[in-house]
């Protein structure tokens, strides 16, 4: 599932503009930056992920801390690495 100010399709994903309840979710990888991640902290905790993968740059502390409260792993990585890597 992909989200952005934008619609549009990567590859056959499609990116939804609204943010919907999704289920099930695994892990939610960011590419906003802290200042932008504000408006989406209640929606990110709300779809209750396993993980958060902050990309370079989007890095945020005041998240983490919500993460932790929350018991949602997190990681400062690359999400183009770990699946390169096998990682993910």
């Amino acid at each position: 599932m992909a989200f952005g100010l934008k619609k549009g399709n990567i590859s056959d994903v499609q990116i939804d503009t609204e943010l919907l309840a999704y289920h099930d979710v695994h892990t939610v990888t960011l590419y906003l930056n802290a200042k932008r991640q504000k408006d989406y902290y209640d929606y990110i905790l709300s779809l209750k992920p396993k993980r958060v993968i902050f990309n370079p740059g989007t890095e945020n502390p005041e998240l983490y801390k919500l993460l932790k409260e929350h018991n949602i792993a997190f990681e400062a990585s690359c999400t183009l690495v770990l699946l390169a890597t096998n990682q993910y």
